[in-house]
């Protein structure tokens, strides 16, 4: 009785030697692996906008002396809009015990939050953080999140939009419906233009194939459109300004690089600068310079006024003088 009792003490003490030596080994292993600063770049598709904020956040690392393979590890992924790829990724993420996330558009972020409550993360440009139930408060996140919102200056769209087209009464604005940053976007302009007593007409998508028949409906009833910062929609701007153009109507798009794919006009936040202001967010994390909990989101308050003199010509308009002048000192002019 007094050998069998002896026995099970030696075989619990080694028991609790094992799980100890197996937690303490896996410690120890994680600590070697991050003795290069990991960082996990996770974005939602392959498009101008968003190459371009990845490009910013690259360029600001290696800005503040961060080389990628040399004293920092960079995994960067892209999902192909695809919610499975999302979800695998931004396990993988976690499981490689990455220093920061960032999530590049709204789908990307939400991805990494349901993945870890631990892990920082950094939003590459999502419009409204607090609406789309990411952080609770744009201030102050209080979790394991914060970033730059790619929220644009709406009133300033809307303004170029009556300028350039006269007596306008009615917008239609196109947006996908499961897009949460074009959905508060969408909201917000539409309250913006029925402030001003301009009647507005909304349709949503679902992918980029129902582009075609949706916006040929939009356009028939409205004197020109507006495209919110929306992922899907862009990557079928091509199409959507070619139907447009066919009634003569003019396409406002929210952001920079979608006006390079025919629209007529906008006043847009730069993509690259919303990476930039990403990239500071990672080197500071990096650095021990800032806690996600108490940093307020980053929100840009200037755009820049981008010009398509091209698709001008095209819809037989003619900006002002005073837009022209501006464009040519502080935006740009696409001939």
């Amino acid at each position: 009785m007094k050998h069998t009792r002896r026995l099970y003490i030696t075989l619990v003490a080694l028991t609790a030697f094992l799980v100890f030596a197996f937690f303490y080994t896996g410690h120890t292993d994680a600590k070697k692996q991050n003795a290069i600063p990991k960082v996990g770049i996770l974005q939602l598709m392959s498009h101008p906008a968003l190459d371009q904020i990845n490009k910013g956040i690259n360029d600001t690392l290696k800005k503040h002396g961060y080389i990628n393979g040399k004293n920092i590890k960079i995994e960067f992924q892209n999902a192909q809009n695809d919610q499975s790829n999302l979800r695998t990724i931004s396990k993988q993420f976690v499981q490689d015990n990455v220093d920061v996330a960032v999530g590049i558009a709204t789908p990307s972020v939400q991805s990494l939050k349901n993945a870890t409550s631990k892990t920082p993360i950094v939003m590459g440009a999502v419009t409204d953080p607090e609406g789309a139930g990411i952080i609770s408060n744009n201030k102050k996140p209080g979790g394991n999140i914060t970033g730059v919102s790619d929220q644009a200056p709406l009133k300033a769209q809307l303004n170029l939009m009556k300028q350039v087209i006269p007596n306008l009464k009615t917008i239609g604005i196109i947006y996908t419906s499961s897009d949460a940053s074009a959905t508060s976007q969408m909201k917000k302009m539409k309250k913006l233009a029925s402030q001003q007593g301009i009647k507005v007409e909304i349709s949503s998508i679902n992918s980029v194939n129902d582009i075609q028949q949706v916006a040929s409906s939009l356009i028939e009833k409205s004197q020109t459109i507006y495209v919110p910062t929306d992922n899907t929609v862009a990557s079928g701007m091509k199409l959507l300004t070619s139907i447009a153009a066919k009634q003569n109507k003019a396409v406002f798009p929210a952001a920079t690089t979608m006006v390079k794919d025919g629209g007529l006009a906008t006043v847009g936040l730069s993509q690259y600068e919303l990476g930039e202001k990403t990239g500071e967010h990672v080197v500071r994390i990096l650095q021990g310079k800032e806690k996600t909990a108490t940093t307020p989101v980053t929100f840009m308050q200037k755009g820049h006024l981008i010009l398509n003199e091209k698709m001008a010509k095209k819809l037989n308009i003619q900006f002002s003088n005073s837009l022209i002048k501006e464009a040519q000192k502080k935006g740009q002019i696409i001939k």
